[in-house]
């Protein structure tokens, strides 16, 4: 499965942002669907993740309260709503797969480009 994530743009800090990652849940596996960053000079991490089929969340500490991952079966789009965007927000943005809870990049597949996101402040 091919994802493909898009809605990056610029932003003011403090501003909002809704990315959306399209082709995910084309699958009888029960996957879980990751939101990546990778800012200039750093590691790939993972953002939040979600759980297909049972919707279960998970969010790194630097996001929590901020971003909101959600999921739309009809349409097979994962998408992560950013509220009060931060400059050290600023990244590439990806989605990818995995077919178990993994919170390592590693583990995860079907990458897509990414998506750039600008805070500026």
């Amino acid at each position: 499965v091919q994802l493909q994530a898009s809605g990056g743009g610029l932003v003011q800090a403090g501003g909002s942002l809704r990315l959306s990652c399209a082709g995910a849940g084309r699958t009888t596996a029960d996957v879980f669907m990751g939101w990546f960053r990778q800012a200039p000079g750093k590691e790939r991490s993972l953002v939040a993740r979600i759980r297909w089929r049972e919707g279960t969340k998970y969010y790194a500490d630097s996001v929590k309260g901020r971003f909101t991952i959600s999921r739309d079966g009809v349409k097979n789009t994962v998408y992560l709503q950013m509220n009060s965007l931060k400059p050290e927000d600023t990244a590439v943005y990806y989605c990818a797969a995995s077919t178990w809870g993994s919170l390592k990049v590693v583990d995860y597949h079907s990458w897509g480009q990414g998506t750039l996101v600008t805070v500026s402040s």
